[in-house]
């Protein structure tokens, strides 16, 4: 019967950590590839919610100068110019409130792979 040196049973063991390390680094790469890629996506969100409000915005101030010059012509005029106005104003003001709780509610950047290196640091110290 062949029996183990002791140099093999440390050798065993430390390619099984080895391997273990590995796999916790693979998990952990891969955990912060989805947290860069899900801050990359919110910013996008953020970006083109803030041009959305830009643009109307920018839309309702023209309006908005345009009705002034226009107000003392026909009465039918002043009726489409302000709700043009008001609607492209009310759509920027929202599209900026959205973007801004959008921004105040971001999820903050690594919290999962934090997370789970909280739980291997508990892991690990447990056992020693």
């Amino acid at each position: 019967m062949a029996e183990k040196t002791p140099g093999t049973g440390l050798l065993d063991s430390l390619t099984v950590m080895v391997a273990t390390l590995v796999a916790i680094a693979h998990t952990r790469l891969d955990l912060l590839s989805t947290d860069l890629e899900e801050d990359r996506e919110q910013l996008f969100s953020l970006l083109v919610l803030a041009q959305t409000a830009l643009f109307c915005l920018g839309i309702g101030v023209v309006l908005a100068t345009i009705l002034l010059v226009v107000i003392f012509w026909d009465t039918h005029r002043l009726l489409v110019l302000g709700s043009l106005a008001g609607l492209f104003l009310a759509a920027g003001f929202a599209t900026w409130v959205l973007a801004m709780h959008k921004a105040r509610t971001k999820p903050k950047l690594f919290a999962a792979s934090m997370a789970e290196l909280l739980k291997d640091r508990q892991q690990l110290i447990s056992r020693l």
